[in-house]
């Protein structure tokens, strides 16, 4: 197992296929990019794959996700997928996506073994999507959307920021919108891992704004602690249900103690947390011909020195030196 000193278990692996990205969200990168890795740096689909097979044969991973950076800017995507379906145990696999490109993907990427899909969609407003993608594409992502749904990677979950002055005002319109269309919405409080660093906590949109807005439109009934797990989301009953809403409050509300998550980089590095500083390499050992039992070692002991929490409520805390697109949401 990946056992921690805390007596947590990662179970459930995030995989960034890519640090590339075809939009340019203000709360990740600034408009021209970023200098992105280099192709001889990225691990090699045969690298991922295996790297896979160890986490869920040796390990005991049972949840994976597929991250970028964009996932589906990756060209063995779907190939991917389909190997690790063929594992057994058969891990569960769903892929974080900004739904550009969903359209065309979706059936081939559910036919490969891809159980579901989150789609980030923070507005229903094509003017606001422009400004905080810097992208013309929302009706893409609608169209990816509906084509998630239609090809059975459900539930097909929906998560949205909300940022000042922008779209702070349309947490209710996005609830009625995704109760609507058969989507799970979940709010994400914006976090400190912009390429800018221009993250500033007393200007972001908390969880207690986020719900506060909700109830001026919805009754909303707190699930309690045994339904949510170790699932980053807190949820609510909608109406009464069985409709649910989730917050992922990472900022106000950390949920560290549950966390049962381990992540690998497009470029084969262990982080034993979304903010860690510190990063373990497995690609080093993979290029260097060590076996399957010594990569489990590495891994294991990488997991072995997580930290206690995020660090996030710390006043000495700095951001990590990688921005979420490199990382892997």
């Amino acid at each position: 197992m990946l056992i921690d000193t805390y007596g947590r278990v990662a179970t459930d692996l995030r995989v960034s296929l890519t640090d590339r990205c075809n939009l340019r969200c203000t709360y990740c990168m600034p408009e021209e990019g970023l200098q992105w890795l280099a192709k001889p740096d990225l691990l090699t689909d045969d690298e991922i794959v295996r790297l896979i097979r160890i986490a869920v044969t040796e390990l005991g991973v049972t949840e994976v996700r597929f991250t970028g950076g964009e996932p589906l800017l990756r060209p063995g995507l779907v190939g991917i997928v389909e190997r690790c379906a063929g594992l057994d145990p058969r891990p569960r696999m769903s892929l974080t996506t900004n739904g550009i490109g969903l359209e065309r993907t979706a059936q081939a990427l559910r036919d490969a073994g891809l159980d579901r899909v989150n789609v980030s969609l923070d507005t229903l407003r094509p003017e606001v999507f422009q400004a905080i993608t810097r992208r013309k594409r929302h009706g893409d992502v609608l169209r990816g959307l509906d084509a998630a749904h239609t090809a059975g990677l459900t539930p097909v979950k929906v998560n949205a920021v909300l940022m000042p002055g922008l779209n702070d005002d349309e947490a209710p319109e996005l609830l009625a919108w995704a109760l609507e269309n058969g989507y799970e919405l979940r709010f994400i409080e914006q976090m400190p891992l912009d390429a800018q660093h221009g993250w500033k906590r007393d200007g972001m949109i908390t969880a207690g704004d986020i719900l506060t807005s909700l109830r001026t439109r919805f009754a909303l009934t707190a699930e309690g602690e045994d339904e949510r797990g170790s699932a980053p989301a807190e949820r609510w009953l909608v109406d009464g249900g069985p409709a649910r809403v989730g917050v992922i409050a990472s900022v106000t509300r950390p949920f560290c103690r549950a966390c049962d998550r381990t992540r690998l980089t497009a470029d084969g590095q262990v982080r034993t947390c979304l903010f860690a500083r510190e990063e373990s390499d497995l690609r080093g050992a993979l290029r260097s011909g060590a076996p399957d039992e010594e990569i489990a070692r590495l891994w294991r002991l990488a997991m072995w020195g997580k930290k206690a929490g995020s660090g996030l409520d710390d006043p000495s805390f700095l951001q990590p030196d990688r921005p979420m697109s490199a990382i892997g949401g």
